[in-house]
């Protein structure tokens, strides 16, 4: 996947000596806990907090780089099914570790309607086991989990799917929802 590069790496700079084990199962998130707050920047700088969707289901999904193919298309199969998860209910968040200014070039750029986020950081993206170690091209390097979670309206998990493919996950994910 072209868009798996989110690892905050130079080119060429051999990766962090963690352990398989520092990136175990009990570090995901899953059914039934509670959806870890943040409160991150927009496209546009305004702060954007879970607790806002407090009372509504909401869609949190991350990706490792805006303006990228896998993470374009993944937006735009979003974006194109917003509608529908609305009518079912549904609000979508985008996160990723691009800065405002680049998310909002990517939100113009590709018409997207729904709030991206910025983490940097990355807080928010290991709180929710979205960053870690994961297996790109038979290697094994750090950077950002594909990942998908729907909270309920008590911000809690009700669907937390890691490494989720760019291409084809919306529609799976609105199959498996029944929306």
């Amino acid at each position: 996947m072209c868009c798996d590069h989110g690892n905050g790496r130079a080119p060429g700079m051999a990766a962090r000596s963690t352990t398989v084990a520092s990136m175990t199962e009990n570090s995901r998130l899953a059914p039934g806990d509670p959806a870890p707050d943040f409160t991150l920047p927009d496209a546009d700088g305004n702060e954007v907090s879970l607790s806002d969707y407090r009372g509504r289901k909401v869609i949190v999904y991350f990706y490792p780089a805006a303006s990228t193919p896998g993470c374009t298309k993944q937006a735009c199969d979003f974006r194109d099914s917003l509608a529908e998860l609305n009518e079912a209910g549904l609000e979508v968040i985008g996160i990723s570790p691009d800065k405002p200014a680049k998310l909002a070039k990517f939100r113009d750029a590709e018409q997207l309607t729904f709030p991206l986020l910025s983490d940097p950081e990355k807080t928010t993206l290991q709180a929710w086991g979205a960053f870690g170690e994961k297996k790109m091209y038979g290697k094994t390097v750090t950077g950002v989990i594909r990942s998908t979670f729907l909270v309920d309206e008590d911000g809690r998990i009700e669907v937390a799917q890691y490494n989720v493919r760019a291409t084809g996950h919306v529609a799976k994910l609105r199959r498996d929802l029944s929306v």
